[in-house]
């Protein structure tokens, strides 16, 4: 529901913003016409005055009537006839009136005057003040008519181009709306789907791509999951039975305190088998959920990793190996995770290393500023199509392998869970029978 809403909304304001500017745009080009023609009718009326004016003078001076002579009154009511927005008046200067047109209507405002002074034969001074009037009712009916029209046409415009505006965006959303169709039939059973983005344009084929890209790593991680509880359930399982019918068997008939401490004890090393799973399950999950290396001041990793080696020195006595720690580096790390870390890549060389052999712990600072701690031994060469697994949980590339029943498979999960809370990453190489499986870190 609230895509649904969201969807709406976005019709909605791009409709809405589209009518708004096509409302401004239109008014703005109605308002300019509308200023243009008044200022042309305006001046149109300056230029009628002037001309008129002029006109009047000419005649006044070139007949050399007298004011009173009809056929001087006679020339001025033809001039004047068929300008109805016409008057005419003529004032001596004590404001008496020489002349005044007639005319059949009354003018009615709004209207302009023009004042100039014209020579009057039969004036003493010669000299009379003229009084020319231009009725601009008519260009004003025009203009309110034109006002009306070009607003009538800004709004009918506007609502035209808003509706094809409301076509346009719900043509233009459509290919989200089969983005959306797409995407609904997608479910945790069939994450191995993409989204088809072939007809989609160009600006949703980044979001296609990260969607894929998105459905990608869950269709990884899902199946990562899948595979992960069944592999704990398998691990899990064969401890459980071995507990079960172990105490099965110790309850079918009475035994001595001997026998039973006997079964306990095999009972308690199958328990401590599952804590050691819980455990590593527990601090893988915690690496999942985005837990980070509590970094301190290492001053010397080739003294923390001559620590863990003579932890791990009684083990290798055993399997008559020996452990040598090459180079040495400093920096803000997690010495306890690094620890951890070692300890399960010598642990790992130990059980797979060639009887007699040196296993060298390499500490190399890389130019990128990053630290390299690497476990290199020699024994048999893992395969490549076994290689870029073997950071997987619970992976083992050979289960008949030497000490398979004792590895239940997360010591490798743990070592690149470690480099990926300190920012780095795991990494494995074996070839001609040597191989090197470590750890890259930056330095911080």
């Amino acid at each position: 529901m609230t895509v649904q809403r969201s969807a709406l909304a976005l019709r909605q304001r791009l409709s809405r913003w589209l009518a708004l500017q096509t409302f401004i745009g239109l008014g703005l080009v109605c308002t300019a016409v509308y200023i243009v023609t008044a200022a042309t009718l305006s001046n149109r009326q300056d230029d009628t005055l002037n001309q008129k004016s002029a006109m009047v003078k000419h005649l006044l001076q070139e007949g050399r009537m007298p004011v009173g002579d009809p056929r001087l009154k006679h020339q001025l009511n033809d001039f004047l006839a068929g300008h109805e927005e016409l008057a005419l008046r003529l004032l001596e200067k004590t404001g008496h009136s020489l002349y005044a047109s007639s005319s059949s209507q009354p003018m009615l405002p709004p209207f302009k005057k023009r004042h100039f002074e014209v020579v009057v034969p039969d004036d003493p001074r010669g000299v009379a003040q003229a009084e020319l009037t231009l009725s601009t009712r008519a260009d004003e009916v025009l203009l309110r008519q034109l006002g009306i029209t070009l607003l009538a046409a800004a709004i009918i415009g506007t609502a035209a181009v808003s509706i094809g505006c409301i076509w346009l965006v719900r043509l233009g959303l459509a290919p989200l709306r089969h983005l959306v169709e797409q995407t609904r039939h997608l479910t945790a059973s069939q994450l191995d789907k993409r989204l088809d983005g072939s007809e989609q344009p160009r600006e949703l084929q980044p979001l296609i791509e990260q969607f894929n890209a998105l459905l990608e790593r869950l269709n990884h991680a899902y199946h990562r999951m899948e595979g992960f509880n069944a592999d704990v359930a398998h691990e899990l399982n064969t401890p459980l039975a071995t507990l079960i019918s172990s105490c099965e068997v110790a309850l079918r008939k009475s035994r001595s305190a001997d026998d039973l401490r006997e079964v306990l004890a095999s009972n308690l090393e199958d328990l401590h088998r599952i804590a050691v799973i819980v455990k590593d399950m527990l601090f893988l999950s915690h690496a999942d959920q985005g837990s980070s290396a509590r970094r301190s001041e290492v001053q010397s990793l080739a003294s923390l990793a001559n620590d863990v080696v003579e932890f791990h020195e009684p083990a290798m006595q055993e399997a008559s190996l020996r452990a040598e720690v090459i180079g040495d580096a400093s920096g803000m790390f997690d010495a306890g995770l690094l620890r951890r870390a070692l300890s399960n890549l010598l642990g790992n060389a130990t059980r797979y290393a060639t009887a007699g052999s040196k296993v060298l712990v390499n500490i190399e600072q890389v130019p990128s500023g990053a630290v390299r701690l690497v476990v290199l031994n020699r024994g048999p060469t893992i395969e490549p199509d076994h290689l870029p697994r073997v950071f997987d949980r619970f992976y083992r590339g050979d289960p008949a392998r030497a000490h398979g029943d004792m590895n239940h498979g997360l010591g490798l999960s743990i070592v690149a869970a470690i480099a990926q809370m300190h920012g780095g990453e795991p990494f494995a190489e074996s070839e001609a029978g040597v191989t090197r499986i470590g750890i890259e870190i930056p330095v911080r």
